[in-house]
């Protein structure tokens, strides 16, 4: 399975990120460019443990059991999975270039990545190599959003 740790898969991504630009469009979903970029700065920043989120309850009764569905395969991320509302962007228009290139310096800190476990506000108790998979399967997701 493809991991944000590899760093063949990392540079792909780099890539990917790269050839987006302000007139992007969405090919599902509600998100415009502007908040799908900011949104993953907020995932990974949370994956990077530079912020923290408290446990919601469906996550302890459900999370790990979604977790372990959602990382049985190298399936991609199914289009209109739900957004927990911490990761909900609000605002519409923002500083894209600046929430570009901060995605893009996120994504390269993963070579140098040493927390585990990470806790997860809904999937609970995460492992680095959890981590690695979901932060591979969550960029895809959203850049085959914007097809990139």
């Amino acid at each position: 399975m493809k991991s944000v740790f590899d760093k063949t898969t990392r540079e792909q991504l780099i890539n990917r990120i790269n050839s987006l630009n302000e007139n992007s469009s969405a090919q599902w979903g509600k998100m415009n460019i502007y908040q799908m970029l900011k949104h993953c700065t907020v995932c990974d920043e949370m994956f990077l443990g530079k912020k923290q989120y408290k446990r919601v309850f469906l996550g302890r009764l459900l999370g790990k059991m979604a977790l372990k569905n959602m990382l049985k395969d190298e399936a991609p991320l199914k289009q209109g999975s739900p957004t927990g509302t911490a990761f909900q962007i609000k605002e519409t228009i923002g500083d894209f270039g600046g929430e570009k290139k901060k995605w893009l310096s996120l994504v390269e800190e993963y070579a140098n990545y040493s927390i585990d476990p990470v806790i997860h506000g809904f999937y609970g108790k995460m492992t680095r190599e959890q981590v690695g998979w979901f932060v591979y399967k969550h960029s895809d997701h959203h850049l085959r959003q914007f097809n990139a």
